[in-house]
C-alpha cells in the first residue's frame, strides 16, 4: 500500500547536514511545505550546516544537534516531536576511516540505528501503519563483483570492510524490526554519489580540490577499481519516490547504470578541469599519483536498479559527463565553501547561527 503522501507529516531526517542528507532535506523542505522536517545531525567533520543556508529559515524546517548513539536523547526527541516518519541517513561512511577505527562505525551505524528503531517502535506501537522508517544504505554491503553481473535486491550480503560490515548489520536490524515487530520499514542501497557539497576526502571532490591547487591526485593501486556513479540530486529524488511509494518491508537498489574505472574517471575529470582552468590539455593529468592499494578494496560495484524503475518509475536524469561538469562548475563557483571545509572554518557556522539564539 502506498504511504500517504500529502498528510501533514512530522519527519525526522538523520544526517541531514551531510552530503546526501542535505540534498534530501532541501528537496523535502521545498517540495513538501506541509511537512514539518527536523534535521538531526551530530555535526562531525562531514556535517556542515553551510550546506543548508538556503532552507534554514523556512518555517517547516528545524535543526537539532545530537548523536544517535545517545539512546536517552533519541527517546526524548521522539517524545517531544512525535515523529510519524524517519529517513535515516546518519552514518560514518568513509572506508579508510573504518579501517583505522572500526568501533566508531559499529557505534554510529549499528547502535545508532538500533536506538532509532527502538524509539520508533516504542512511539508508534499503537499504529505502525501510519508511520514509516526508511533506512538509506549502500551497495557496499553486497561485497564485490567480477567483470560481469550486477547487484540486485536479492544478492547475498558479503561485506569486506568494517564500514560495509556495519552497514550490512544495520540493514539486518531494520529488516528484523519489520519482521519481528511489524514496523513499516523500507531500505534502499545506493551506488557511489557525486555532486555538490561533498566533503573533500572522497575521490571526486578531493581530486577537484587538488587539481585546482596543483597537488597530487592519489589513486589506489592501478586505478582499475570500478564504481557505478549516481548524481546526488537523482539519489534524493529516488529517496522521495521510495519513501512515499514503496511497500512496507521492501528494498530497492538505486544506481546510475554508469560504470567507470577510477583512472578513467580521473582522466575525464582532468580533461574537464584543464578546460575550466584554461590549462593545456593533459596538464592536470600530470598530477596523478599511484599509491598503495587499501586493504579489502572491492574491485567492482554495479547496481541493477530496474526494480525501482519498473515499479516506481524513477530513472536517473543526467549522463555522467554532464553531471561531472556540473559538479566541477559548482566547486569552482563555490570557492568559499570549499575553503571553509578544507580549513575547518565551516564548523564555526553552527556556533554563529545556533548557539547565540
Amino acid at each position: 500500500m502506498e504511504f500517504i503522501r500529502m498528510a501533514n507529516k512530522k519527519l525526522l531526517i538523520t544526517g541531514g547536514a551531510g552530503f546526501i542528507g542535505s540534498h534530501v532535506v532541501r528537496l523535502f523542505a521545498n517540495k513538501y511545505p506541509n511537512y514539518q522536517i527536523v534535521n538531526l545531525d551530530k555535526l562531525t567533520y562531514a556535517g556542515n550546516l553551510e550546506n543548508l543556508k538556503d532552507v534554514e529559515k523556512k518555517s517547516n524546517y528545524t535543526f537539532v544537534k545530537g548523536d544517535i548513539v545517545d539512546a536517552s536523547f533519541i527517546n526524548e526527541l521522539f517524545a517531544i516531536h512525535k515523529f510519524d516518519s524517519v529517513i535515516h541517513l546518519a552514518a560514518e561512511s568513509h572506508v579508510d576511516r573504518s579501517i583505522s577505527n572500526p568501533l566508531e562505525f559499529v557505534m554510529t551505524n549499528v547502535i545508532g540505528t538500533v536506538n532509532l528503531l527502538n524509539a520508533a517502535k516504542n512511539e508508534w506501537k499503537e499504529n505502525f501503519s501510519d508511520h514509516r522508517f526508511y533506512h538509506v544504505s549502500t551497495d557496499e554491503v553486497y561485497g564485490t563483483l567480477g567483470e560481469t553481473g550486477m547487484f540486485t535486491e536479492t544478492t547475498a550480503y558479503d561485506p569486506h570492510s568494517p564500514y560495509s560490515a556495519s552497514k550490512a548489520s544495520s540493514d539486518h536490524f531494520v529488516r528484523a524490526y519489520h519482521d519481528t515487530y511489524g514496523l513499516d520499514a523500507v531500505i534502499s542501497n545506493c551506488s557511489n554519489n557525486y555532486g555538490s557539497h561533498h566533503f573533500p576526502e572522497k575521490l571526486i571532490p578531493l581530486s577537484i580540490h587538488n587539481i585546482k591547487n596543483n597537488k597530487s591526485i592519489p589513486i589506489y593501486g592501478k586505478g582499475e577499481n570500478i564504481r557505478d556513479w549516481l548524481w546526488v540530486e537523482d539519489h534524493a529524488r529516488a529517496i522521495d519516490v521510495v519513501f512515499h511509494n514503496a511497500k512496507s518491508g521492501s528494498t530497492y537498489n538505486i544506481g546510475g547504470h554508469n560504470e567507470w574505472t577510477n583512472i578513467d574517471l580521473i582522466h575525464l575529470l582532468c580533461k574537464i578541469m584543464d578546460k575550466k582552468l584554461n590549462r593545456a590539455e593533459g596538464e592536470s593529468a600530470k598530477l596523478i599519483t599511484y599509491v598503495k592499494d587499501r586493504a579489502g578494496h572491492d574491485l567492482r560495484y554495479a547496481i541493477d536498479s530496474s526494480k525501482l524503475q519498473k515499479e516506481l518509475g524513477w530513472t536517473p536524469s543526467l549522463q555522467f559527463e554532464e553531471g561531472l561538469e556540473k559538479t566541477v562548475d559548482w566547486y569552482l563557483d563555490n570557492e568559499e565553501w570549499l575553503n571553509h571545509v578544507t580549513s575547518g572554518n565551516y564548523k564555526k557556522y553552527y556556533e554563529e547561527q545556533y548557539t547565540k539564539r
